[in-house]
């Protein structure tokens, strides 16, 4: 009998230990809005239901080398196919999981304004054409990001005449800023663009055919997290699998965010009131950290 229970203490505490470990939710956000929205959505459920989350704000490569590290849990940011190539090793080699598309029809390429495009350049190859009226500069986001590294390999090898090309790398709202000045001038200005983002609606952009063999077509974004997250944690994990997005709900708290100044978390709130529907199929038999139901604790979280 004093073996049994003993047995059954041990047990006990390490189902407690476990349980314990999975309190806990850390979370990448690299700094793009899109990935902002949706990791401040996930945060915000995530604590509602009892955990404690951490979102610390990462590059692409080290966000990928913290979840295979285990450093880190999970990413909702994993855009393909333009990441294919940063993720894949990982992916082969299993340290990293894809549970989830949590968005699809997304677009990721360089732009132009439409002003630029009647102009005549209309794909990859007629950007070498501008050279002076672009002032040999293509306009990228954040130092260490894939889209720009691309970018970088086509001047390198002088594809497309690009070899006197520079990228100027910068944050997503530094390039955008940079998008605004030459737009409100009509002067020429390539970029990289993506949908879901304002920029759609506050620019009137043309997407460039000829980074199809990095950029692909349409595309989608995943949530991947370490290895075995879900395995350990399955009502995390099970939540992860139902946060699904829209490009409306996107482009609607990232209007809020980057036109009107909106905290991201407000934004969020925001959005989720005006479409409370959304958390019955995230939370559909999740719990919270104490076993009760989910869905009822998240409504009173959120004021619905």
């Amino acid at each position: 009998m004093k073996r049994t229970a003993a047995l059954a203490l041990i047990l006990a505490a390490g189902q407690a230990s476990a349980q314990t470990a999975c309190d806990s939710v850390s979370f990448s956000d690299v700094g793009w809005t899109d990935i902002t929205t949706t990791t401040s959505a996930a945060k915000q459920v995530f604590e509602a239901l009892g955990y404690d989350v951490d979102v610390s704000v990462l590059s692409v490569p080290v966000t990928f080398a913290a979840l295979s590290s285990g450093d880190t849990d999970v990413f909702l940011g994993n855009w393909l196919p333009a990441q294919e190539g940063a993720i894949g090793p990982y992916l082969d080699e299993g340290s990293i999981e894809t549970v989830n598309t949590n968005l699809e029809g997304t677009i990721y390429t360089l732009a132009v304004p439409a002003y630029t495009y009647d102009k005549g350049l209309q794909s990859y190859a007629d950007i070498s054409k501008f050279a002076e009226e672009l002032d040999e500069t293509i306009y990228g986001i954040e130092p260490g990001n894939e889209g720009n590294a691309y970018l970088v390999s086509l001047i390198e090898e002088d594809k497309f005449g690009l070899g006197e090309f520079e990228v100027r790398e910068s944050s997503e709202q530094g390039m955008l800023s940079q998008v605004r000045r030459a737009y409100d001038r009509e002067e020429d200005v390539v970029f990289l663009g993506w949908a879901p983002h304002p920029m759609n609606a506050n620019f009137d952009l043309e997407y460039l055919p000829g980074g199809e063999d990095f950029f692909g077509g349409e595309g989608v974004v995943n949530t991947v997290t370490r290895k075995d997250f879900v395995a350990e944690c399955p009502n995390a994990g099970k939540l992860l699998e139902q946060m699904d997005f829209t490009m409306e709900m996107e482009n609607t708290v990232m209007g809020a965010i980057l036109d009107d100044g909106e905290d991201p978390d407000d934004a969020v709130q925001a959005w989720i009131k005006e479409n409370p529907a959304i958390l019955d199929s995230w939370l559909e038999g999740v719990t919270t950290t104490d076993g009760e139901p989910g869905l009822p604790a998240v409504q009173e979280a959120f004021g619905l």
